[in-house]
């Protein structure tokens, strides 16, 4: 099949999702008071839009897949997250809402934004399965709507969670992949293996799962994770962007809706 096709299969399967849409706008947060008009001049993928005042907006609490680049291939879904986006706003008036942090390091402003409809735009692309959700602390605004939104999708199998290329991963694949895939660090990515010690220093807290692989939670953080000895022993499965911590794999988990607890399969958490 070809890249067209799917992107375009896609595409229908975003938009003939209409109860979930339905769904997801029945719980979509009142748009606060201090939200400020907009108008979008332009889409740049699925999770960052131009505004005709010149701003460039990062959608917080999301990640898309990534659309082609000239020297990258364009990842599953990027094309139809980007298509979607282009439909519900693009030339079409929003509302802007900030968060904690104003910007990010590439100047971007970060920001929630509404439709016309008061639609959370950052939720339903999570609720279509466009999106992964991303919580960076301390932008926690609409944290817990963003989180069921992502659950709803999962549940309903819709989007990236249908796709092969976004289904879990065990560690010991990871570490194999990571010595020949040097792709593997940019790509958003689910992977699984039993937690087998919890180590503290004074900056972090190490969740090692391997010799050669580990998660890391920066103590700043901590307040939001429950009592990490809950998942002590435990079958998880960690989700975010691999990349090399003193000289081992790691994942930085910056909230706990990167973790989950993975049930046996007669439904009891191992």
């Amino acid at each position: 099949m070809s890249a067209r096709i799917q992107a375009f299969c896609w595409i229908l399967l975003a938009f003939a999702a209409t109860d979930i849409c339905a769904a997801t706008q029945n719980n979509a947060p009142a748009l606060p008071a201090n939200a400020s008009a907009a108008w979008v001049s332009n889409v740049l993928d699925g999770d960052t839009v131009q505004l005709a005042d010149g701003r460039r907006v990062r959608l917080l609490g999301i990640n898309t897949p990534e659309i082609q680049h000239a020297n990258r291939a364009a990842e599953a879904g990027g094309t139809a997250a980007k298509q979607w986006l282009l439909q519900k706003i693009m030339h079409r008036p929003v509302s802007v809402v900030g968060d904690v942090e104003a910007t990010d390091k590439y100047g971007r402003t970060l920001a929630y934004l509404f439709s016309q409809d008061n639609e959370l735009i950052n939720q339903q692309l999570l609720a279509h399965g466009l999106a992964t959700l991303n919580l960076y602390p301390p932008n926690l605004q609409f944290a817990t709507a963003l989180e069921n939104a992502q659950q709803q999708a999962e549940r309903q199998q819709v989007g990236i969670w249908q796709r092969p290329e976004y289904a879990p991963i065990s560690m010991l694949a990871v570490e194999t992949l990571a010595a020949t895939d040097e792709t593997l660090s940019q790509r958003w990515l689910r992977v699984h293996g039993r937690l087998q010690a919890i180590r503290y220093t004074a900056k972090s807290v190490y969740l090692e799962f391997t010799p050669h692989l580990h998660a890391r939670i920066d103590r700043q953080w901590l307040a939001l994770f429950p009592d990490l000895q809950h998942y002590q022993g435990k079958s998880l499965e960690l989700r975010g962007w691999l990349h090399t911590h003193q000289g081992q794999l790691s994942l930085l988990l910056r909230h706990p809706s990167a973790i989950k607890i993975i049930a046996s399969p007669t439904g009891n958490v191992p």
